[in-house]
């Protein structure tokens, strides 16, 4: 379980990375990039950011890649933004937990509009 330290770090890392990610990363090029949640090391100094990225396909990847391309200037920007001892070394990864739910539900809506209609307590009696 972290502790209160390290879920403070965390937050300020996903805010900190959230805006520079805003700023310098074009919607219409890359998708709308959004920083669902960061993973810090034990030790500080390393971080996986989870993110998403809502446009086509193309952007998707274009998106990612800009990250990945751009990842020590989104750390410099986070090290002005926010003051630790070490900055994290950050790791880009695309989160699918959102499109993962979302198909989640689509089955469950489905599986109500199929199934029988249970019988009410009125008729059973």
């Amino acid at each position: 379980m972290p502790g209160h330290r390290h879920l403070r770090v965390r937050e300020l890392l996903k805010r900190g990375i959230g805006e520079a990610v805003r700023r310098e990363f074009n919607v219409a090029e890359c998708g709308l990039i959004s920083v669902n949640d960061v993973a810090c090391g034990g030790d500080l100094k390393s971080a996986t950011v989870f993110i998403s990225i809502f446009g086509s396909a193309d952007q998707q990847k274009r998106g990612l890649a800009e990250l990945t391309e751009h990842r020590t200037r989104l750390q410099g920007l986070v090290a002005k933004a926010v003051v630790l001892k070490y900055t994290p070394t950050l790791r880009f990864v695309v989160d699918d937990s959102i499109v993962r739910g979302n198909r989640v539900m689509q089955i469950i809506e489905e599986l109500d509009k199929t199934s029988p209609v249970a019988p009410s307590e009125e008729e059973a009696e």
